[in-house]
């Protein structure tokens, strides 16, 4: 058994509440490396073609990962931060759709020869906002333009409004394909809901999920999030045993980032009602203790899975990767993203849509791929996507691995960084020998600031290259 399986397996995420205290700060989620803050409008089209030439000459029989956008929903939920358009003139979304599959189409062509895909999701917005028949006329356009793993090999998951389905629709859902769900719940406690305008009865989220189940999905996912209006330790407690009675395969529990500067519906939240930092820190303690007596395994950052679940199989593997859409166990495959906002990942590089429906459709009806900006990576960048990506994921690294893969010497390369993480080793929050670098089982909890210690780009508070105004303000905290 391997170094890595054994860490797994033995060593449980140690919740030190007065350590979270101390470590919290601003951080990116490192979704991606560089992070989405470094994309520049500098990356166009041109680059985008680039990255997928050069992956037809090095990187074909790579597997293909589709996400595609769904902008639209029916009514706004106050602590969204995602790209949405709230509208119920559904007309929208079919003029929407129809460039949707002209996009699809365009990067169909660039990929011929090299597209089979071994993973689907939809997100949003919503993306039942659409129809059945949307949905039909959607799946049948992929199908047409893409080659499609089976069921059984491939990962295909949709994001799901419990309040805008019904059990007959989770089953026209798998017979369209889909074999994973993901269920929005955020809090099953009616004055959160209401804070929140997002009321969701808890027979209605039940109904869903025991379709799904009844159907035949796969994996079935549960959205929390901790840290919204009116909530306490009390309410959590409820909503987690309602949850683990629920029984879903993986829990995303995912902090509530107030930000209203940058997200307006935020603004309609009564910051008086916002639980205070000790409150948020409580409920992440007693969802990281019920979690784990009810079985769950902290796969890290905010997720939770069964260890039946692939993720959780996957992260006991050394398998687990992590991308735009959270934890993934398709770590081979390329991002193709369509929608607007959307970002996709080839090869060296990342690259996202405009963000706008005009632009979107003005892009479009040039007969160009509707990219905005984006980054080609460097040697140090793919380098410290790499480490950061092994210690999201499997929290540790090894050294030697690392050096057979680049052409670097670490101690030498990483000498500042390593000087950093001597001082996070003296707090217990990782090991750091000369084959190994392993996080603690209480390090878990604050992997965020443990990987900031590798980003080149970040500019943290207090230090002496650090201008009036940092970078670090437009990320959530990382506790």
């Amino acid at each position: 058994m391997s170094h890595l399986t054994l860490s797994a397996e033995q060593a449980p995420v140690r919740f030190d509440a007065d350590l979270l205290r101390n470590l919290r700060r601003a951080g990116p989620r490192y979704t991606s490396y560089p992070t989405a803050d470094r994309f520049s409008s500098q990356f166009g089209y041109r680059d985008y073609l680039a990255a997928v030439a050069a992956r037809r000459t090095r990187g074909a029989g790579k597997p293909l990962s589709l996400y595609l956008h769904i902008p639209f929903c029916a009514s706004v939920c106050y602590y969204c931060a995602c790209n949405k358009i709230v509208t119920r003139r559904t007309e929208k979304a079919a003029h929407y759709l129809a460039y949707l599959k002209r996009e699809i189409a365009m990067q169909a062509a660039l990929f011929s020869g090299m597209n089979e895909v071994r993973q689907l999701h939809l997100g949003g917005g919503t993306p039942t906002y659409l129809s059945d028949a949307q949905i039909d006329e959607l799946m049948a356009h992929l199908h047409r333009h893409f080659t499609f793993a089976s069921d059984a090999a491939g990962e295909y998951g949709i994001e799901v409004d419990p309040r805008s389905v019904t059990p007959e629709r989770i089953g026209r859902l798998r017979q369209q394909g889909f074999n994973r769900i993901s269920l929005g719940v955020q809090d099953y406690d009616e004055a959160v809901q209401r804070a929140v305008n997002r009321v969701q009865p808890q027979a209605q989220t039940q109904a869903i999920l025991d379709a799904a189940r009844q159907h035949g999905f796969r994996s079935v996912n549960i959205d929390l999030i901790y840290g919204l209006p009116e909530q306490n330790a009390a309410t959590m407690a409820h909503t987690l045993e309602r949850v683990i009675t629920a029984s879903p395969d993986r829990i995303a529990l995912y902090h509530y980032a107030h930000l209203p500067h940058l997200f307006k519906p935020q603004r309609r939240i009564d910051t008086a009602r916002l639980p205070d930092a000790d409150t948020r820190l409580a409920m992440l303690g007693l969802a990281i203790d019920r979690l784990g007596a009810a079985g769950y395994v902290y796969i890290g950052m905010d997720h939770f899975a069964r260890p039946d679940d692939e993720l959780a199989v996957a992260q006991r593997q050394g398998r687990l990767h992590r991308n735009f859409q959270g934890y993934s166990t398709h770590a081979d495959a390329d991002i193709v993203a369509c929608g607007v906002s959307a970002i996709g990942a080839v090869g060296m590089s990342y690259s996202q849509n405009v963000k706008t429906l005009e632009a979107y459709y003005e892009r479009l009806d040039r007969n160009e791929l509707p990219i905005e900006r984006g980054i080609t990576l460097s040697m140090d960048d793919a380098l410290r996507r790499s480490i950061i990506g092994m210690l999201m994921c499997q929290f540790e690294l090894s050294i030697e691995a690392v050096e057979q893969a680049f052409p670097i010497t670490f101690g030498d390369y990483f000498a500042s960084e390593l000087a950093q993480l001597h001082l996070l080793q003296q707090d217990g929050l990782v090991s750091v020998g000369p084959e190994w670098l392993s996080v603690s089982p209480k390090g878990r909890l604050v992997i965020r600031n443990i990987c900031m210690v590798f980003d080149r780009y970040l500019v943290l508070p207090g230090s002496p290259a650090a201008p009036a105004a940092t970078l670090v303000p437009r990320f959530s905290s990382t506790v």
